[in-house]
């Protein structure tokens, strides 16, 4: 490999056709922040992102109208890479060879919960994700929420030896969308507002807790919630399952519940609510939550990887989650700025420019080039 004058990496971003947007999925961001973090290692020349999928020039070059890193398409990286971050999306095993017989190295990011991700597909005959490779990779990529539930599940199908990387996030996305200082929890209101925002495609990440929990705290206080926002929820509006429990809890009886489709963050918390009630299972590290903390928001959630932020209870307990969202509406306002504190110290670990984390993937990818 050409590491004498420093590598030239490259970055999978998967490109469809229409429109899309970088507030879609976390990878997106993931790819963005992994970019401006190799920018400050000196043993990286140059950092681009990789594009495939099915979309043309044109769709290319509106989605990456404001990025700061050029891009290529898979031919032209063949050629010009010394280093290939497998993220956004897979390039094919023959792309993965010839890259190979070349003399430089592929790392696949893991990013998602995939073990879970296949089971499901497995189960109920879903169109694939991620395939299995059957080129092995130089490396593999994850993050510490999936040190249980997929480092084992990849060091097996990879191939490859598997290390857990830091996490990386910044706020350049919500500066980007929005004046300075807007987006900021505004003290002094008598009822909250409440936004549920997980997805509900994946048993990862979906809205059965976080609106018990509302139900919960409606229960013991029905002055404390003025609005409960249910966002990602329009595709389930006809599912059976779905309307019966929902039609069972008082906060939808009473007219304090609305179930929406999908909205940026940046619009959810500075325009429809003043907090966030979550639930992730295997997935606790996750961009909401820390958008959430960036701006003050309470932050009800259930993960064990957030420190000491936010307003956490244990597991499933929507019980718990209910009596948490109470204690916060009672607090929040009074310690704002202990909140603000704990939230600023916590993100700071998060910053691509953080010296642990540029000594971290420094460390990783001198690993790999020396293999």
């Amino acid at each position: 490999m050409n590491s004498g004058q420093g590598l030239s990496v490259g970055i999978s971003l998967f490109v469809r056709k229409g429109g899309q947007s970088i507030w879609e999925n976390g990878i997106f961001q993931n790819c963005f922040f992994l970019a401006n973090l190799f920018r400050h290692l000196p043993i990286i020349k140059d950092v681009v992102l990789v594009c495939s999928g099915d979309g043309d020039e044109g769709d290319r070059k509106r989605f990456l109208a404001d990025s700061p890193f050029p891009w290529m398409d898979e031919r032209a990286a063949l050629e010009k890479l010394d280093l290939l971050i497998e993220m956004s999306s897979t390039l094919g095993d023959e792309w993965i060879s010839e890259f190979h017989r070349r003399g430089k190295k592929v790392i696949a990011y893991c990013v998602g919960n995939d073990f879970v991700i296949d089971a499901e597909r497995l189960a109920f005959n879903l169109p694939h994700g991620r395939l299995v490779p059957q080129v092995p990779r130089d490396a593999v990529w994850t993050l510490e929420e999936y040190r249980k539930s997929c480092k084992p599940y990849y060091e097996c199908l990879f191939r490859a030896p598997v290390t857990i990387m830091p996490h990386l996030w910044g706020p350049d996305f919500i500066a980007r969308n929005l004046p300075e200082n807007e987006f900021n929890y505004r003290p002094g209101r008598k009822r909250w507002r409440i936004a549920i925002v997980e997805p509900n495609i994946s048993m990862v990440k979906t809205s059965q807790i976080p609106l018990l929990a509302c139900e919960v705290a409606h229960r013991e206080n029905p002055d404390m919630i003025e609005r409960v926002w249910a966002f990602n929820t329009q595709h389930l509006k006809n599912h059976p399952v779905f309307n019966q429990m929902v039609n069972s809890l008082d906060i939808v009886r009473h007219g304090l519940t609305s179930f929406e489709g999908r909205l940026p963050m940046t619009e959810i918390l500075t325009q429809h609510a003043d907090a966030l009630v979550c639930h992730q299972w295997e997935n606790a590290q996750n961009y909401v939550y820390y958008e959430a903390l960036y701006g003050g928001f309470p932050l009800i959630h259930n993960s064990d990887l957030l420190d000491d932020c936010g307003y956490r209870y244990h597991g499933f307990d929507c019980e718990e989650g209910g009596r948490v969202l109470s204690d916060a509406w009672g607090r929040h306002d009074s310690e704002l700025d202990d909140y603000r504190r704990r939230a600023n110290r916590y993100l700071k670990i998060l910053d691509p420019a953080n010296p642990m984390n540029l000594q971290a993937y420094n460390d990783a990818i001198t690993t790999v080039c020396q293999a």
